[in-house]
């Protein structure tokens, strides 16, 4: 059986808040498995726990109770974490340095080689669309541009799991199009993606499967598909039908005379079942 590329397991976060004497629980029993290869999107409202749960993933902070495992290894391994790349949200930059000279320190510090550095420094530059600012400095580069070099310095180790907080965030519609198409080839590649975002078409788009936190629970889970159908209904879609066709669509598609191009559950949309679910607390 091949092991979860991440597993989550009864994982509870208690901070402390000394002066007002009493405790904040921003996750509480959450358990989360994705498989390798997976985009998987976190959805949550602001304080549902979306960050504290990316800081344990990636080992950052340590959970009050729980663990987490990386591909069936403990997650605070060194070794472990040499296969995560990761976006955060506001990534800090050095200004004065060119894009090229920021993604060569980065490959220092994972442990490339100086000849696997140049190529791979080439290889993202075009892969991310910034071969012609390669020696621009990044106090020239504008959001969307700080946000592909920040993704091209999350891959320059040739990590397995990709974590993506807000990877979009002001950035155009154009350079945004273009940040999930590279997470789309990414995903083709063989590489898992955990996507925090809070651009539900942005997620519904490109995701195979969401869990939607609130509160530090875990109320929904599941592939987009399953989430996003409205119960108790069926839904037919007929190529090439005339109104007096559908009129007697049982009879007539009985008869032979029309074809079912594509049965499934009718949907409603990622947006509004986030905001049920969240306005609810539904569990």
């Amino acid at each position: 059986m091949t092991e979860p590329a991440i597993r989550v397991i009864d994982v509870t976060k208690i901070f402390p808040t000394p002066f007002r004497r009493r405790r904040v629980v921003a996750l509480q029993d959450l358990n989360l498995e994705i498989a390798p290869g997976e985009i998987y999107g976190l959805l949550g409202p602001n304080g549902s726990g979306k960050s504290t749960t990316l800081k344990i993933i990636l080992g950052l902070i340590g959970p009050t109770r729980g663990s987490v495992r990386i591909f069936g290894r403990d997650n605070s391994a060194v070794a472990v974490r040499r296969d995560i790349g990761f976006l955060p949200e506001n990534a800090y930059f050095h200004k004065f340095l060119t894009g090229a000279e920021t993604l060569r320190f980065h490959a220092k510090l994972s442990g490339l080689s100086g000849r696997e550095t140049k190529s791979r420094v080439a290889e993202l530059l075009a892969t991310v669309g910034l071969a012609r600012a390669a020696d621009a400095r990044l106090g020239t580069y504008s959001k969307g541009m700080l946000q592909r070099i920040g993704l091209a310095q999350a891959l320059i180790h040739h990590p397995k799991i990709l974590v993506l907080d807000e990877p979009t965030a002001a950035v155009d519609p154009a350079g945004s199009r273009d940040i999930q198409n590279l997470i789309l080839s990414l995903k083709k590649r063989g590489t898992t993606i955990l996507l925090s975002s809070h651009l539900l078409t942005q997620v519904q788009e490109v995701c195979d499967r969401v869990g939607i936190l609130h509160r530090g629970k875990l109320l929904r889970e599941g592939h987009l598909e399953d989430l996003l159908a409205i119960e108790n209904q069926t839904e037919l879609i007929v190529e090439n039908a005339t109104p007096d066709l559908l009129d007697g669509l049982e009879r007539e598609i009985a008869a032979g005379k029309a074809r079912v191009v594509a049965r499934r559950k009718p949907q409603t949309s990622l947006e509004q079942l986030f905001l049920k679910v969240t306005e609810t607390g539904d569990e």
